[in-house]
């Protein structure tokens, strides 16, 4: 594991907005945030799921977080917008986001892969980081120190057989984020990193490897040390890297 101890207040007074907040590696970074200081804004296509994120944040007693659902693949330039307002007008800035929404598509071929899926897999995990961020970005300039995390993947690095628009998706967002934080780098307070989650306990984890027993792969939570580092001030010199939350198995 990614060694790092946080301390008790890494992220006082810290807004920072999660995708996929409803469950698996996001909703453990919501909570996980929340508990170091955040006021954490939490974004998925499923309400109740983030009701049921927000619910346990409160009763935990950290800052009440904010609901934002958003579909992915089907958001429009509009609804970003009108999302980049909301929080402008309740927040008037952001100090971090986590892209962590994403969505697996086929395991099949590329001679064999369907288009459609194809062109989702890419919206999910391409397109909406990309236009969240840029409209995001005004925000996060506001920020003493802000951060921007992307998802990535050991597919994302390596080309594997069968990995299809997944594996491709995660080499973009390895290319985006390399390129985000070269534009930044020397010229802004934003930072833009990836983190490789590796082999986790979630449901695309599940739907991946269906025959593995998912008590042989870690938790969200036992992974957040580097979700919470490159989020914390102590990363503040970090810009244009690619982490792993896990030791290469």
């Amino acid at each position: 594991m990614f060694e790092y101890q946080a301390p008790d207040n890494l992220l006082q007074d810290k807004i920072i907005l999660v995708t996929g907040a409803g469950d698996g590696i996001g909703r453990a970074a919501a909570l996980t945030y929340a508990a170091y200081g955040a006021t954490v804004i939490l974004v998925g296509k499923t309400t109740e799921k983030l009701e049921a994120v927000y619910d346990e944040i409160e009763a935990s007693g950290a800052p009440q977080p904010a609901i934002v659902p958003l579909n992915l693949e089907t958001a429009t330039e509009h609804d970003y917008i009108d999302l980049t307002n909301i929080l402008e007008q309740e927040f008037g800035r952001i100090d971090g986001i986590l892209h962590n929404a994403s969505v697996l598509g086929m395991r099949t071929s590329l001679e064999n892969y369907d288009p459609i899926t194809w062109n989702q897999v890419m919206q999910v995990n391409v397109n909406a980081p990309f236009i969240l961020t840029q409209n995001l970005l005004p925000l996060l300039h506001r920020s003493e120190r802000a951060s921007i995390i992307f998802t990535s993947s050991g597919v994302g690095r390596t080309g594997r057989a069968y990995w299809g628009a997944y594996s491709v998706s995660k080499f973009a967002t390895e290319g985006m984020m390399q390129v985000l934080a070269d534009e930044l780098e020397n010229t802004s307070n934003i930072r833009a990193n990836c983190i490789n989650p590796g082999a986790t306990r979630t449901q695309m984890r599940a739907y991946a490897y269906p025959a593995e027993n998912p008590e042989t792969v870690a938790a969200p939570a036992d992974i957040m040390s580097v979700y919470l580092y490159l989020m914390g001030d102590e990363s503040a010199e970090i810009n244009g890297k690619s982490l792993d939350a896990q030791s290469k198995r």
